[in-house]
């Protein structure tokens, strides 16, 4: 359903200058990737992961960057961060193909039980530092067997070959750190976790302290408790003197693309596949590997934005006194009432079908879209009170009755979905200057006698909901999310 999508993406990044430098330095903790490198270090790899498909120019990308390398420093170790610069040349294709429409989209990658073949899906959550932690730990698969009294003897008992490690603690819910340790080991050492209430299996390892970890070498080996400090780093390799983590092991920048040698080598062998013990249910993201770029995919037409062809409807959509924000196209005049519009109009109405279906199958919030023709007389009372032209050009605005402003799209001729939804992000997010409404624009009422709080609360209550302060932002950010704990 998005593949036409994907291809005006395609069509309108390659048109774009090239600009191969990216947000991310060599020294971030954001994996840089490539259609290459995202294979490899992404979709082959044990681990969750979350990308950003990023441009440079992008305001929110950059406003974005430093959350998204804090949730890679508190991440590191337990999962993947990574990003990839659509406005370079090489990733242009691959951008299209994972079906990004806008500028940033972050998609969380988790292994399924097919390896090279992940479950891809957007984050739609808060863009901080602690919202893109908690939606990323939460999708670290669990391979830690939840043992007790009665079935822990068996669990010992099964791959008697293999290494055994048990963590004693506390807590009911299997952690971030023991998870992605169970990840690194996977298929080389097996790892459990007791709670601290099951009594005969905490006096037979002589657990007086929680959380504790132990080590079993082998079945005919003693037990070895771990003493030293709780983080992934001294973890891993107290592990490592029974068994080799896996080559994937690694959830750093330090995973960053080798340049390639010449020298022989033999075959790697394979990597050891995830089989998640819980229910996978398949998204509706598709498989990028089974795409094939020679085939072109059916022109699906999307639907068309609501029309507001009268006076009294716009007033009713937009203009009522507690009208909230709306979007609107306003069309040009024509030469004749079938003559077509003009390419610029299109485009523009083109790009709010886009816009609209996008959020509509995301099941997002955004504000109400509407087009307004030129036979609608109230567009020239618009026109003329808020300048916007002789009635020839193409207009988008953004007015909100309620709070009496209106804001203007203003990037020269281009009316494409990116640079028109990214001046729609920058409203919700309440970025930009706006204008006060004229007087004459809200329809006028019989006064109404409301007490000045209600009308205050009101007001804030009219506060769209994905639309965040900087102080909210900043407030999100100060709060540290610490994951590298047992």
């Amino acid at each position: 359903m998005l593949h036409s999508a994907s291809l005006f993406l395609v069509t309108l990044l390659a048109a774009l200058p090239v600009n191969a430098d990216g947000l991310y330095t060599k020294n971030s903790p954001v994996i840089q990737l490539n259609p290459k490198t995202y294979k490899s270090l992404i979709a082959n790899s044990n681990h969750t992961s979350i990308v950003e498909f990023y441009a440079p120019w992008c305001g929110h990308c950059k406003n974005l960057k430093p959350a998204y390398e804090k949730a890679a420093t508190n991440l590191d170790g337990l999962a993947k961060v990574a990003a990839i610069n659509c406005d370079d040349d090489e990733n242009k294709p691959f951008c299209g193909q994972m079906g990004v429409q806008g500028f940033p989209t972050l998609k969380i990658v988790t292994p399924s039980k097919k390896p090279g073949k992940p479950r891809v899906e957007d984050y739609q959550g808060a863009r901080t530092a602690k919202g893109i932690v908690d939606a990323v730990v939460d999708h670290i698969p669990n391979h830690v067997k939840r043992a007790t009294d009665k079935d822990l003897d068996k669990w010992l008992g099964q791959n008697e070959d293999r290494p055994k490690a048990i963590l004693f603690t506390e807590k009911g819910t299997t952690g971030a750190l023991i998870r992605a340790l169970a990840i690194d080991f996977l298929g080389a050492i097996d790892i459990a976790q007791v709670r601290n209430k099951e009594s005969a299996s905490v006096n037979k390892y002589g657990i007086t302290e929680f959380p504790s970890l132990v080590l079993i070498p082998s079945a005919d080996a003693g037990h070895k408790l771990y003493t030293g400090e709780l983080k992934k780093k001294p973890i891993t390799e107290f592990l490592s003197q029974a068994a080799t983590p896996n080559p994937d092991a690694s959830g750093s920048a330090s995973d960053k693309p080798k340049p390639k040698q010449k020298s022989k080598s033999k075959p790697a062998s394979k990597p050891t596949s995830v089989a998640d013990d819980e229910d996978i249910k398949p998204t509706a993201s598709q498989d990028q590997d089974t795409t094939d770029p020679s085939v072109k995919p059916a022109q699906v037409p999307l639907p068309a934005i609501p029309n507001l062809p009268t006076r009294e409807s716009l007033e009713s959509a937009c203009l009522a006194p507690k009208s909230g924000t709306c979007v609107l196209v306003i069309l040009p005049e024509t030469s004749e009432p079938e003559a077509a519009l003009p390419a610029s109009a299109t485009e523009a109405l083109a790009s709010f079908a886009e816009i609209s279906h996008k959020h509509v199958l995301r099941g997002t919030h955004l504000f109400p879209l509407y087009a307004v023709p030129a036979i609608n007389d109230a567009s020239k009372t618009l026109r003329e009170a808020l300048a916007l032209g002789d009635g020839q050009t193409v207009e988008i605005i953004a007015l909100n009755a309620r709070r009496g402003w209106w804001r203007r799209f203003s990037a020269g001729a281009d009316f494409g979905a990116i640079a028109v939804e990214s001046w729609i992000d920058a409203i919700r997010l309440g970025e930009g200057a706006k204008e006060k409404l004229p007087e004459g624009i809200v329809v006028s009422v019989e006064a109404e006698t409301e007490p000045e709080a209600e009308v205050k609360t009101e007001a804030e209550a009219e506060v769209e909901p994905e639309a965040e302060t900087v102080e909210a932002e900043t407030k999100a950010e100060e709060q540290a999310v610490e994951h590298d704990e047992l």
